[in-house]
């Protein structure tokens, strides 16, 4: 039988798109409103097909953004003398929006609220139609090896080489489409190592106090450790919520998960496995670290879910973050915070954020959108929200200047008045920042940018040469 008589099956989540898009809906769900977490089982125990029809009926992903696998989309515009079906076991309404939406297709069989279509019931599916040996069949994964089994053809798209090697077992390879990137390199992108220097702030207070020991210093680095952790699950946890976004975005789009170079499992799996290792390294500290690191994943985790949406509440609680970092540094060598590091932190971190809202209007401006899109914020806010930034970046050096003047930098300083210098490095180094991210050469992250930036890093240098000088 000619290739033009046999008709082509194609699998949907992992074949023509990386990603699954019933995993998808069920984040985008919950993200929407975070109480279905608590219908999701409800829904399971009365079968896949049923949850996932009850999803659908709710929610179906933006099909223009999701990521089509562009492989397989050319070659499937050069099969269009065969008759093409898209087959999965995702719902019928996700599956005729992406036949909708990609064109190619003559025909969708799919998940109907009762009958989960995938594995062995897909492979009947397609016997009952076209017959064994009947159909060519593309698929990824290792439920595809009981369909592999009765098609007459295989095409392996992005599997794994232990399922490449079952499908040989099965059925003649016609193609295979190998995966285009390693999962590990992009496991590691996903925690986002560079993200990892925030923590550095856990060994301020110690650093402020002038209380340095080996022992001090390796609880401190154990806390470093802790939050790295406990940030990569949050950093997880907030591309997983945040895929259609992030695929709005002009650089973020490129994420392993919104790019589908990494599935969306490995990430529900990482984020307990992090969270679970950054409180086994948070038991070998104090227990004030220990609420204090417990309190800064809660936060995240509501963050995540609802305060990022809500207008000055989001820069709040991101300035309180970095804030609760100092704050757990100090619980982990247990020593006392002075109200002056939390005030300075608060608000220099206030100011930053609101600078990094400015830097996303300043994409939006030369955009059709007028908000930011996963924000609550639209884009005539954006006068009052550089005017705020300002101001907190302005009480931040003027907080550094009443420490300077106060008693307890007299009792901390030999010579204090040498710290005055820091007042206008502080200043200098706020307005640069702003005038970097007016003129649009500023990362969307300014903290993150800051540490690549060479005159950030002198400015640093010198802050801390001042302060040694007035030891």
């Amino acid at each position: 039988m000619s290739d033009d008589n046999v008709p082509l099956c194609v699998d949907m989540d992992g074949t023509l798109v990386r990603s699954d898009l019933s995993i998808e809906s069920a984040l985008a769900l919950v993200r929407r409103n975070p109480l279905y977490l608590f219908a999701l089982p409800w829904w399971l125990l009365r079968g896949l097909a049923y949850c996932k029809r009850e999803i659908a009926r709710r929610i179906v992903p933006e099909v223009a953004q999701l990521p089509f696998d562009p492989r397989m989309l050319g070659w499937l515009r050069e099969q269009f003398t065969r008759t093409r079906v898209l087959c999965t076991a995702s719902d019928r309404r996700v599956a005729e929006a992406v036949a909708a939406r990609v064109g190619l297709f003559d025909a969708v069989l799919a998940s109907d609220g009762k009958v989960n279509l995938s594995g062995r019931r897909k492979a009947a599916a397609l016997v009952a139609r076209f017959g064994e040996r009947g159909f060519d069949y593309a698929g990824n994964s290792r439920a595809d090896l009981a369909v592999w089994a009765k098609a007459r053809r295989a095409i392996v798209v992005n599997a794994r080489p232990d399922v490449l090697r079952s499908a040989r077992k099965r059925t003649k390879i016609d193609r295979v489409f190998a995966p285009a990137t390693g999962v590990w390199g992009e496991l590691l992108r996903a925690l986002r190592p560079h993200q990892w220097t925030k923590n550095l702030l856990v060994f301020v207070a110690p650093l402020a106090a002038h209380r340095i020991d080996a022992d001090l210093a390796r609880h401190a680095l154990i806390a470093f450790v802790a939050f790295c952790l406990c940030a990569s699950a949050a950093y997880l946890l907030n591309d997983l919520l945040d895929l259609d976004a992030d695929r709005a975005h002009p650089r973020k789009h490129l994420r392993p998960f919104a790019d589908g170079r990494l599935s969306l499992l490995s990430g529900l799996f990482g984020v307990p496995v992090l969270l679970l290792a950054a409180f086994a390294c948070a038991m070998l500290l104090p227990m004030p670290f220990t609420w204090a690191l417990l309190a800064y994943a809660v936060t995240t985790l509501v963050y995540s879910l609802w305060l990022k949406r809500l207008p000055v509440i989001d820069v709040l609680v991101l300035a309180g973050l970095y804030t609760l970092r100092i704050v757990a540094g100090g619980a982990a060598v247990a020593v006392e915070i002075s109200i002056w590091l939390v005030a300075f932190a608060m608000s220099l971190f206030l100011g930053l954020a609101l600078l990094k809202r400015e830097i996303e209007f300043s994409r939006l401006a030369s955009g059709p959108l007028d908000r930011l899109r996963g924000r609550g914020y639209r884009l005539r806010d954006r006068s009052v929200v550089r005017a705020a930034g300002i101001v907190a970046g302005a009480a931040a050096v003027a907080v550094l200047a009443l420490y300077i003047d106060s008693t307890k930098s007299a009792e901390l300083y030999a010579q204090p008045q040498r710290l005055w210098w820091l007042v206008p490095l502080l200043a200098a180094w706020l307005v640069r920042l702003w005038m970097l991210a007016g003129r649009g050469r500023m990362h969307d992250d300014p903290l993150v940018f800051a540490l690549t930036d060479w005159l950030s890093l002198l400015a640093l240098a010198t802050g801390a040469g001042l302060v040694l000088l007035a030891l």
